[in-house]
């Protein structure tokens, strides 16, 4: 006699509990109507018959229906992701806060975990590592720095937290693209590559100067595209990029195309502490999956916050490799976004097919 397929399922909330899958975690729980017991999906207890579990969104609903919570993967407490999303946190606000970027082991050890459990967790959790983040804070001081026509380029680099102007002068064409003087100058006298691709979310721009990317962007008209670029680098000299040149453009249009694979340029993750969190908690979300703005405000430990969560992804300037395409609103529908609803709808659909 054939299997008459459940009600339990067919609801894709199974296949995870199936699968024991720890990224579930925190979206819902299950309650297994024969134990009267309700675990997290990743819960390694023995599985139960479909027909006699239970979904439900959140711990307090499994409770005030009558389960209570499994001894084993403690489902009402919080989860080893949660954990590890508030450590990474607490140590992006003390790098963001430093007046020089702490060593691993002292944010280890302020954390109260081993250096290579955080550095996993934290890579795994922001796309970077700690050194490459508090270097992105750095430069982030000192673009704002270099930005106040008040202020001497020697007092730019003592103010991003540079002990010596020879410390900073080795990694400045590295972090700006360009010698500080030239910046402050909208990139006068420096060469700028750049091409326009087509992807299926319309033309894509990637600029580098000859020291590493300085612009990612999207949109249906490549002219404005070009236009931005000249805005940004008004003093450059901007050049239409040969085919090695291109190549580059090609691997973030593989990027686009595929988001499962992988991003493994260098990203300047940029923004308030809170945007910063958001955006943390933006990466955890795998391709294929969404998430709603009240999520997201829960999954950082800011129920209430769901407006400033939306516009910490209407904030994010990172086109894809930050997924704020993947957070939709509470009834599923699409909510907006910077380069386009048409865009998000179809990166999400490509994602589901993938």
């Amino acid at each position: 006699m054939e299997h008459e397929i459940s009600v339990t399922e067919r609801d894709p909330r199974w296949q995870s509990v199936v699968d024991r899958d720890p990224a579930a975690d925190g979206a819902f729980v299950y309650a297994v109507v024969t134990t009267g017991v309700y675990c997290r999906p990743s819960c390694p207890s023995r599985g139960a018959k479909p027909r006699n579990v239970r979904f439900f969104t959140t711990a307090a609903e499994a409770e005030a229906a009558g389960f209570r919570p499994c001894r084993r993967c403690h489902p009402n407490a919080q989860s080893p992701a949660q954990a590890n999303a508030a450590i990474v946190a607490a140590a992006c606000r003390m790098i963001e806060t430093a007046d020089t970027p702490p060593k691993l082991d002292e944010i280890a050890a302020a954390m109260g975990v081993s250096p290579s459990h955080f550095h996993r967790q934290f890579k795994a959790i922001t796309g970077v590592t700690p050194r490459a983040y508090g270097a992105a804070q750095r430069a982030r001081k000192l673009r704002a720095a270099l930005g106040r026509s008040d202020n001497s380029v020697t007092s730019a680099i003592y103010d991003a937290g540079y002990g010596s102007n020879s410390r900073f002068y080795e990694r400045a064409g590295e972090m700006l693209g360009m010698t500080p003087t030239m910046y402050r100058k909208g990139g006068k006298d420096t060469d700028i590559r750049f091409a326009i691709g087509e992807c299926s979310l319309g033309a894509i721009l990637v600029a580098q100067s000859d020291k590493g990317i300085c612009a990612i962007a999207l949109d249906d008209d490549p002219e404005k595209l070009v236009r931005d670029l000249q805005d940004r680098f008004p003093n450059a000299n901007l050049i239409g990029a040969d085919a090695g040149f291109e190549a580059l453009v090609a691997r973030v249009v593989a990027f686009v195309e595929a988001p499962g694979v992988g991003f493994d340029l260098p990203l300047d993750i940029r923004g308030t502490a809170f945007q910063q969190r958001v955006w943390q908690a933006l990466l955890a979300i795998p391709p294929g999956a969404t998430a709603s703005y009240a999520d997201v405000a829960e999954r950082i430990g800011r129920p209430s916050a769901v407006r400033a969560v939306a516009q910490a992804c209407g904030a994010n300037n990172l086109a894809v490799a930050i997924p704020c395409h993947r957070v939709v609103r509470s009834d599923g529908a699409l909510a907006g976004y910077r380069w386009g609803v048409d865009r998000k709808r179809a990166l999400l659909l490509k994602e589901a097919q993938a």
